[in-house]
This record gives structure tokens, C-alpha cells and sequence, in this order.
């Protein structure tokens, strides 16, 4: 026992209230609560605290009457000693209650503020990093501000003020944190409360239930309040991004202005799309594919996918149609960061800006219009990948490519093969193992419906690289009478499908009028207000186009990490296989691609076609003169030379031959001599060719030369104007009858010796093929005549004793001359038909005449002196030599005119057709590609794609660690 008053007693008193506090540690006297002090003092002996010690208990005494306190008992059979003793341990458990509710205060402002101070750090992290946004910003910008208004600048961001109207209340929160604490001290707390007055417990019991009521008010006060914080906090980042985007419009203007000039760089994203664009036109061999990052987006038809694509790049560029399909083709976006709003497809420099809806209507067309180009005639989808690029501000770095939706039924007006057709699309892009899909799930309809989930379990069956996202959840809210069946997809139980991430979107009211800034807004409302959100079933993180944006372009950049590095390896190990083919099959020859063996194949042909113009006019005119007259020759024999030489004198023959010289000339001879030109032409063009390709061995042009030299002569179109010119010409030459001297005379008879024999030796033959073989035939070479031959020997024996006994017969055979040879044969047992009477003549007098007409021309060598003295003499009337060289002059001046022709103008409109030819064939790849084939084309081609693969690969990686 220790004596009531003494040093030892306060002692006691002290370890007591340490004690009762849970504490490990003796409390120093200056930190005791003033009424231990008090007490300590006036038991110790000590006369001057600083307050009196009656007045400091007094108050605390007062202040503690109010608690729910139960008085202490005495114990039966204790004297006034005990009672004094009980009283003094009253005074310490009340001091000792005193102190616990002190440190429960003070543990609960350290607890509030660290809990507050996490909260903070956690909203923090949930901040975008701004450190993309650095290259807006570079080094040089200090350079410029001698330039920019750095005061202005500063008047333009927010104030403090502002920034903290945004910032939480973070009293308030201290006060909840606080209240929490104290309600679950109050349950876990071990001793039991004391009791005071009936009225006091009475209110306490009140108290309870009030706080047990409000407990659920509280927790929803604070998840409220946790929303509308994290909304201030995306409207803030939305405001510091615009400033931001009206900063660096400044900074660019400045630059434009010439203040600092600099080689502007290509971004990273740009690298990387490049090469994906290169590999696109690439067709993989040696078993190398195409493994590089992209994010695949698919799903079914009508859920919403192009709208979500057109969410994330913050504009309406896609065409729009209701339960039609609209993307008919794979369509790869390239999303990255700039400071105007536009987009730029791969092969086009025009710019659309996004800003403005003329423009944007005119992208919209033009991707139809693509769409639609790509589709061959009979399908209604297409492989075809179109490129397009979208830079703005604030968009997430990344590589869509949007392909067509997932249908379950072919309708009408559709191919056949539709279904099967975007099911191996799809396949093709989610098949690389380091492809994202974004699978796309309508949520207004029944989730059983859905075709591209099963499609993309098959792809990727542990969900590694799929992310989940389910649109139109304020129709699903709405329709569904089960909230949590919502709450069930998106934490991946009602699909067998895995993904990383399950995220839900709102993309508007289904109006194709909406703007993207009317469609955030409607979104951030809706799950402001929604009780999915509210209720727990969706978590803050999961909501919103933004954060979707943000978590597929984290897993783009991941991958893209992982894989590029590896992907560049395959492709140097690619690379060293093919160099290793070409050095082992074409040594000596350099490795050119398709378009470069095409140049070479248009210079060499231009070349030729300059040949055209080094040709002499006298190989021109020989060669024209040869051609007509083969050309002509039949018709001034069979329709001019012998009608007229069978007059009996010489006027009626001059006459016949000028009327039938100025039929032929005004229907027949213009055109005949074109035709020969425009052959002659061609047929020299060829041999032009034709020689240069013996000079070359290469053979590799043969199959472009020939498709070049058949389209320009297609092209080509003679000059109309010509024939007048040419008609006039040719009738001024026949009308000319007058020979001036011997050589003159001597060609003509040359000329007209030579045609008739050549006519002579072909009756001949024909006559020898009519009758068969000889009897000398027969004999030495064993021939025997067939009865049609037997007959026309027969009828010929017959005709010849006929022409024998008229010498001056003339072409044709009377009706009775037939009847009589017809007879004389069927006496000898020959049955004949007139009509192979009249054709054996005709063959046999063409021979008696040509022979009679050589004999003539031999006669008239010796007569140009008769003929210039105008002597009449029977057998000296050369008319028909004057005709020959009638004909010869023509020749000779119809084949100069068109040989000024061909080499002033024909040569040349010629090569401008070859030129442009040429120059369709090199904008037509698939032409290009069906003229010049073989391996070693083939193996140039991949061999320039890989090295340009590699190149651009090895170049992006090097950014990508600069970049880190």
C-alpha cells in the first residue's frame, strides 16, 4: 500500500495512465495533462504551481461531469482510509481516460493525414505523363524568349486561386477519415463504456443508432465525392492541355517566322509506321513475316467499333451508315501527337484539317471512295489496306488498323463468300502474336449473339495481349432489368474469353450528327450519374474513351518494346540469305529492283525509237516503192493492163487506161499507200528492236517491249489531212504521159519486163498445180495425177489447140466455144463442167497473154525513137510501156511524199505515243509487274524491302532508346 500523498503515490499515478494507454514508455513530467500536474503538486508538497490546483480540478471535474461515467464502489468493511484510497485511483482513471481520448485525437490526425497524403499520391499516379509532351517544348525554346512575350504568357495560365478551387478538400476528407477512425475505435475497443446517469445512456444508445444509420450515408458521400474528384481533376488536365496546345501554336509560329531554324525530325510513331506500310507491300519469303506491334480492332458488325477509333482520335472521320456496312476494307491509322488537328493519307499530300467540317466531309468521301476502289468487281470486301494518318493535340501514340465487321449471315447483294472472306482478314491480323486486338462487344444487345468473341478466344486463348471493351453501356443500363450482369462482362465471367483489360464506353446518342466534344461530355455525364459506377460494379479506372485510350496506347508502346528488337534480327538474318542467292546466281550484274529495270527498259526503247529518225531517205523510199507496188500490182494488172490491151488500137487503150487510172486513184490508191507507210513504219520500228535485242542478251525486256511496241502502234493514228494532199499528188503523176528521154524509157521497159515475168512464172505455177505432175515427174519421182488433175490436163490439151488456132482470142470464151471443147472431151471419155472450163482458160490465156506482152516488150527497147517522133507503126505502138512508167513515176514520187512524211511527222508523234505509253506502264504496278517478271526480278525486289526494312527498323529503335 502506498500512503496517500506521497512521491511514491504520484509515482504510481503516472505508471497508471502509461499503462492504460498501451504504452511502452515512462511519460516525462512536463508532458502530462495539467490536471496530473495539478495533482502532482499538491500531493508532493509543492506550494507554487502555476495554476491553483483547486481551480484546474474544478474545471476538469465540470467538463468531465458530462461523460457517461459509473462512480466507483466502496468495498464492504473499508474505513474512511480505503474510501480516501478509492478516491485517489478515481482522480487517476479519470486522468487516464482524459489522456486516451488526447491520443486518440492526435493518432487519428496522423492517420488521416497519411491515408490523405496516399490518396493524393494515388490520384497523382492516375494523371497522364506529360513527358511525351517535352518535344514541344525543346531546348531552343529558351532561345526565343527574347522574342515571346514571356509576361503575356504567364497572364494567360490559371492563377492559383483557380488551381485550388480544383484541388480536394482535404479538411473535409481529414473530418471523414476522422469520423471512420473514431466509429471503428468505438466497436473494436475491448473495455466496455461507463455508465452514467439513465438520461445520459439513453442518448448514447440514441447516438449509436443514429451513427449506425448514417454509416451507409457516409460511404456514399465519400464515393461521390471520390467522382467528382476525379472528374475536377480530368477537366483541369483537359484545360492544361488546351493551354498547352495554344502555347505551342505559338512556339511553331515563332519557329515559321525563321527565328530559329531547325531540320524537323519524324516522330516515333511516324518511323514505325513507315515500316509498317513498307511491310504491307511486302510479300513475306523465307519464312519471314510480319510480327510488328499494331492494335487490331474487331468485332461484330454495327457494335461500335469505328466509333470508339473515331473516340480515340477525337474526330468523325470514318463514313457513317445505319445497319450498313460502311468498312469494307482494312483501314490503318496512324495516331500521333501535333499541335494542329489533321490527317494525310500514305500516298497524298493534301492535308484535311479536323477542325473544319467541310473538311471532314471530304475525308469521309474519300475513304468511301478508297473503300469502294479497293472492292473487286463481284466482292463486297477487300484485303487492300488504306493508310491514313491523324495528328492532334492531346491524341495517345498508336497504330490502329480498323478492320471490317464480323457478320453472321450473308444478305442480299452481297458475295458469296463475304463471311468467309472478313473471318480470314481478321484472321490474318490477329494471328501475329504481338498484335493488340481490341475486341469490340455491343452491350445494348444479348451478349449470346456476339460472333467475335469466339473468334478471339481462338487467336488468343490466355488473353495476353486482347483488351475487352464494351460499348453502348447507356443503352445496356437502360434495357437490361440485371445491372449485374454488366458487372459480370466487364470482370470477364460471361465470356470464356481472357483479355488484360475490361473497359465500357459510352460513344453518343446514336445521332451521326454528334461532335466528339458532345460525345465526352454526354460520357463524362452518364457515368457521373450512372449507378453502375455508383454502386461498385464498374471501377473508376474501367469508364471512359480516355482511359481506354490511354491503357491500349500503354500496352501498344509495351509491345512494341518487347518485340522490335527481335523483329529487326529476323529480318538482318532474312537479308543475309537473299544478298547470299543474289551473289551466288548474278555475280555480275547489280541488283536492280522492278522500277529500276523498267527505267532502263524505257531508255533503251527510247533509244530505239530515236533510231527511227537516222534512217536514209533512200532506204525509206526503196523500201515504200517495193511495198506499194506489191501491194498494187494485182489491181493495174488484172483491172487496168488488161482490159485496156484488149482494144484493137491504141486511143481506145489510152482512154480505157485514164478512166480506169482516175477510178483508182480517187477510191483506192491514196489509202493503199497510207496503209503501206503506216506498215512500213511499224515493220522498220521492230527491226529496230528487234536488232538492239541482239546486241542485248539480257532477255529480261522482251515480254514490255513487245506489249510497248503494240500499244504505241495501237495508239497511233495516221495524220487524216494527208490523204488530199496525197490524192492530188499521185493524180498529177499518172496524168503525165510524156517520157523525155531514153533512160527513161529503158527503166519503164525494165520495169514492166520484170512485172510481167514475175506475173508469168506465178500462172505457171499455178497451171502446174492445176494439171499435176508431168510425165518426167512421174517417172523419176513416182507421182501420179489425181482425177480432178487428170480432168484439168485434159480440158488444158483442149484449150491450148483452141488459143493455137486463134492466136488474137480474146479473154473470155463464147458460149458455143464452151459447148464445143465440152464435147470434144466427153468424146474422149472426160467428163467436164463449163464452169472448170472457163476457170482453166483464164489461168491459160493470162499465160498466152503475158508471154505476147514479153514478147512486145522486147520489141519495144527499140522504139523510143518512134515514140518521140510520134511515128504510127502497128508494131511499134509502145502504149503499154508509156503505162508501166505511168506507174513507175507514181511509185517513185507517192514513196517520196510519204517518206517527208514519215521522217517530218509520223516518226515523232510516234515516239511521243511510245513516250506515253511508257509513262502509263510506270504508274500501273500491276502492269509493270506482268511485263517484267523472273527471279532475279523478284529477288532484287525483296532484297531492296528488307534492307529498306531493316534500315528504317534499326533507325526506329535507336530513337525508341533515346527516347527512354
Amino acid at each position: 500500500m502506498l500512503r496517500v500523498g506521497s512521491k511514491a503515490a504520484c509515482m504510481a499515478c503516472r505508471n497508471l495512465v502509461s499503462t492504460n494507454m498501451g504504452l511502452r514508455f515512462r511519460i516525462p513530467l512536463q508532458k502530462l495533462h495539467p490536471l496530473s500536474r495539478a495533482i502532482h503538486h499538491r500531493y508532493s508538497g509543492n506550494t507554487n504551481p502555476q495554476r491553483p490546483p483547486h481551480r484546474t480540478a474544478a474545471r476538469y471535474f465540470t467538463s468531465m461531469s458530462r461523460l457517461p461515467m459509473r462512480p466507483p464502489k466502496p468495498s464492504p468493511g473499508s474505513g474512511g482510509r480505503n474510501y480516501q484510497q478509492q478516491r485517489n485511483f478515481w482522480v487517476a482513471r479519470l486522468a487516464a481516460r482524459l489522456l486516451k481520448l488526447r491520443y486518440i485525437l492526435l493518432g487519428t490526425a496522423v492517420g488521416g493525414g497519411y491515408t490523405a497524403k496516399k490518396t493524393y499520391e494515388e490520384w497523382k499516379d492516375m494523371l497522364p505523363d506529360f513527358s511525351e509532351y517535352n518535344w514541344v517544348i525543346p531546348d531552343f525554346v529558351w532561345e526565343l524568349s527574347e522574342h515571346i512575350d514571356l509576361d503575356k504568357l504567364a497572364k494567360a495560365l490559371p492563377e492559383m486561386e483557380e488551381i485550388a478551387k480544383l484541388l480536394p478538400d482535404f479538411d473535409k476528407i481529414g473530418e471523414n477519415f476522422t469520423f471512420l477512425k473514431s466509429l471503428l475505435s468505438s466497436e473494436t475497443s475491448g473495455s466496455p463504456p461507463l455508465k452514467a446517469t439513465d438520461s445520459s445512456a439513453a442518448a448514447t444508445q440514441d447516438d449509436k443508432q443514429y451513427k449506425k444509420s448514417s454509416d451507409k450515408e457516409k460511404v456514399d458521400q465519400l464515393q461521390e465525392e471520390l467522382l467528382r474528384t476525379q472528374l475536377k481533376y480530368q477537366r483541369m488536365l483537359e484545360r492544361l492541355e488546351k493551354e498547352n496546345k495554344e502555347l505551342r501554336k505559338v512556339v511553331l509560329q515563332k519557329d515559321d517566322k525563321g527565328i530559329h531554324q531547325r531540320k524537323v525530325k519524324k516522330s516515333l510513331i511516324d518511323m514505325y509506321s513507315e515500316v509498317l506500310d513498307i511491310l504491307s507491300d511486302y510479300d513475306a519469303n523465307y519464312n519471314t513475316q510480319d510480327h510488328l506491334p499494331r492494335v487490331v480492332v474487331v468485332g461484330d458488325q454495327s457494335a461500335g467499333k469505328t466509333s470508339v477509333l473515331e473516340m480515340i482520335a477525337q474526330a468523325r472521320i470514318f463514313p457513317r451508315g445505319s445497319g450498313e456496312m460502311m468498312t469494307r476494307s482494312p483501314v490503318k491509322v496512324t495516331l500521333s501527337e501535333g499541335p494542329h488537328h489533321v490527317a494525310i493519307f500514305k500516298d497524298s499530300g493534301r492535308e484535311f484539317d479536323l477542325t473544319k467540317e467541310e473538311d471532314l466531309a471530304a475525308l469521309r468521301h474519300e475513304i468511301e471512295l478508297r473503300m469502294r476502289k479497293s472492292v473487286k468487281e463481284g466482292q463486297t470486301v477487300s484485303s487492300e489496306t488504306i493508310s491514313l494518318s491523324v495528328k492532334g493535340p492531346g491524341i495517345q501514340r498508336m497504330v490502329l488498323v480498323d478492320l471490317p465487321g464480323v457478320i453472321s449471315t450473308v444478305t442480299t447483294g452481297m458475295a458469296t463468300d463475304t463471311k468467309e472472306t472478313i473471318f480470314s482478314i481478321s484472321k490474318a491480323y490477329m494471328q501475329n502474336p504481338n498484335a493488340i486486338i481490341l475486341c469490340i462487344q455491343d452491350g445494348s444487345v444479348d451478349a449470346e449473339r456476339s460472333i467475335v468473341t469466339d473468334l478471339v478466344s481462338q487467336m488468343d486463348p490466355q488473353g495476353r495481349r486482347t483488351i475487352f471493351v464494351l460499348t453502348k453501356v447507356d443503352l445496356a443500363e437502360k434495357n437490361l432489368t440485371s445491372p449485374s450482369r454488366i458487372q459480370q462482362i466487364v470482370e470477364g465471367r460471361l465470356f470464356p474469353m481472357k483479355a488484360l483489360g475490361y473497359f465500357a464506353v459510352v460513344t453518343g446518342k446514336g445521332s451521326s450528327g454528334e461532335s466528339i466534344d458532345s460525345i465526352k461530355e454526354y460520357e463524362e455525364d452518364f457515368f457521373q450519374n450512372s449507378r453502375l459506377l455508383r454502386d461498385g460494379m464498374l471501377k473508376a479506372h474501367q469508364v471512359t474513351t480516355k482511359n481506354l485510350s490511354l491503357a491500349v496506347s500503354d500496352c501498344f508502346w509495351k509491345m512494341v518494346r518487347e518485340s522490335v528488337e527481335q523483329q529487326a534480327d529476323v529480318f538482318k538474318a532474312s537479308r543475309f540469305n537473299l544478298e547470299t542467292e543474289w551473289k551466288n546466281n548474278y555475280p555480275r550484274l547489280r541488283e536492280l529492283d522492278r522500277n529500276e529495270l523498267f527505267e532502263k527498259a524505257k531508255n533503251e526503247i527510247l533509244d530505239e525509237v530515236i533510231s527511227l529518225s537516222q534512217v536514209t531517205p533512200q532506204h525509206w523510199e526503196a523500201i515504200l516503192q517495193k511495198k506499194l507496188w506489191e501491194r498494187v500490182s494485182t489491181h493495174v494488172i488484172e483491172n487496168i493492163y488488161l482490159p485496156a490491151a484488149q482494144t484493137m488500137d491504141s486511143g481506145t487503150f489510152n482512154t480505157t487506161v485514164d478512166i480506169k487510172l482516175k477510178q483508182w486513184t480517187d477510191k483506192q490508191l491514196p489509202h493503199k499507200a497510207l496503209e503501206v507507210a503506216w506498215e512500213t513504219l511499224q515493220e522498220e520500228f521492230a527491226r529496230f528492236m528487234a536488232e538492239y535485242k541482239g546486241k542485248d542478251q539480257d532477255d529480261i525486256f522482251d515480254k514490255l517491249k513487245e506489249a510497248v511496241k503494240d500499244e504505241s502502234i495501237k495508239r497511233h493514228k495516221w495524220n487524216e489531212r494527208a490523204m488530199d494532199s496525197l490524192r492530188v499528188i499521185q493524180h498529177n503523176a499518172l496524168e503525165d504521159r510524156s517520157i523525155t528521154d531514153k533512160p527513161q524509157w529503158d527503166a519503164a521497159i525494165q520495169f514492166m519486163e520484170e512485172t510481167l515475168q514475175t506475173r508469168l512464172k506465178d500462172n505457171e505455177s499455178v497451171i502446174k498445180d492445176m494439171v499435176g505432175p508431168d510425165w518426167k515427174q512421174r517417172w523419176l519421182n513416182w507421182k501420179n495425177r489425181t482425177p480432178d488433175q487428170h480432168v484439168r490436163n485434159e480440158t488444158k490439151n483442149e484449150l491450148d489447140r483452141l488459143l493455137k488456132l486463134h492466136d488474137n482470142h480474146t479473154a473470155y470464151l463464147a458460149n458455143d466455144e464452151v459447148t464445143t471443147v465440152r464435147k470434144n472431151l466427153e468424146g474422149r471419155g472426160v467428163e467436164v463442167d463449163p464452169v472448170l472450163i472457163k476457170d482453166t482458160w483464164h489461168q491459160l490465156y493470162r499465160r498466152h497473154f503475158l508471154q505476147k506482152a514479153l514478147s512486145h516488150c522486147n520489141l519495144c527497147k527499140r522504139g523510143f525513137y518512134y515514140y518521140q517522133r510520134h511515128f504510127v507503126d502497128s508494131e511499134l505502138e509502145c502504149n503499154d510501156v508509156v503505162l508501166f512508167w505511168r506507174i513507175q513515176r507514181m511509185l517513185v514520187i507517192t514513196a517520196n511524199t510519204l517518206r517527208q512524211q514519215l521522217t517530218n511527222t509520223e516518226v515523232r508523234r510516234l515516239e511521243k505515243n511510245v513516250k506515253e505509253v511508257l509513262d502509263d506502264f510506270g504508274e500501273d504496278l500491276e502492269k509493270k509487274t506482268q511485263l517484267i517478271t523472273g527471279r532475279r526480278v523478284q529477288l532484287a525486289e525483296d532484297l531492296k524491302k528488307v534492307r529498306e526494312i531493316q534500315e528504317k527498323l534499326e533507325a526506329f529503335i535507336e530513337a525508341l532508346h533515346k527516347e527512354k
